[in-house]
């Protein structure tokens, strides 16, 4: 779209600065029995009025501003074309497609009263090992399997839930979300061990707190009882998936 909307623009100035100032009408095919005598089609000529063609005749050159905006658009379209070769790219994250049956959640939620700044979240995020990528979130990924899809992932507390990157130095959040989606790429159990201690690493980070789904201070008893459940979840589960290392 982008690239269709650059091209309509040249033509548009093409057909403004490019064309001749004073453009002459064609002239009209003549009738039948005319003086020429030929009786054969003669097709509409520009130019002159009669049609004399100018040996070594140029188009004329394009004014300064125009040969600066195409060459500037001519930039546009190169990056817009690099930009669209790399989607075709799967994003970090980017969950396969199977339907998900359950999804664990944590939150690390700033102290009250308090916000956290968009920088530094993003830096405690790489520091806790997250990547950035599909939805703009974060994701933690499985060593040597990044096309695996997320171990889980870490949202904006603030909806939507993403990340916006290019206003970043704006944010200030209340805090953000952990979830792993079930199935994925590790047994329930692992993952959740992988999840639980990068919530506590943020949270160390940022000066927050560890909150368990209904949003409570997240306690021994919840996590056994966590623990439990994604045990049993797994047992159900067909054998043969990626292991934590």
């Amino acid at each position: 779209m982008i690239i269709a909307l650059i091209g309509a623009v040249i033509f548009a100035l093409i057909y403004l600065f490019g064309r001749p100032k004073k453009p002459r009408q064609g002239r009209r095919t003549p009738p039948r029995g005319d003086a020429s005598g030929s009786g054969e089609r003669i097709e509409p000529t520009f130019g002159d009025p009669d049609g004399a063609a100018h040996d070594g005749d140029a188009l004329d050159p394009l004014e300064p501003g125009m040969q600066e905006e195409l060459d500037r658009l001519g930039s546009e379209i190169a990056a817009q074309r690099a930009e669209n070769a790399a989607d075709k790219k799967p994003m970090p994250g980017m969950r396969p497609e199977q339907p998900i049956e359950r999804i664990v959640t944590l939150f690390v939620a700033a102290r009250p009263g308090e916000l956290i700044p968009g920088p530094d979240l993003v830096v405690a995020a790489e520091k806790a090992g997250l990547t950035f990528g599909d939805m703009g979130i974060f994701h933690r990924l499985v060593d040597g399997k990044r096309d695996a899809g997320p171990i889980f992932s870490m949202a904006n507390m603030v909806k939507p839930g993403n990340f916006d990157m290019r206003h970043i130095d704006e944010l200030q959040s209340p805090g953000v979300s952990f979830f792993m989606a079930l199935p994925g790429p590790l047994p329930a159990l692992d993952a959740w061990d992988a999840m639980l201690p990068t919530a506590q690493r943020l949270a160390e980070l940022l000066g927050g707190n560890v909150l368990d789904e209904e949003r409570n201070a997240l306690g021994r008893q919840r996590v056994a009882h966590l623990r439990d459940e994604l045990r049993a979840w797994d047992r159900k589960q067909e054998r043969g998936q990626i292991r934590l290392r």
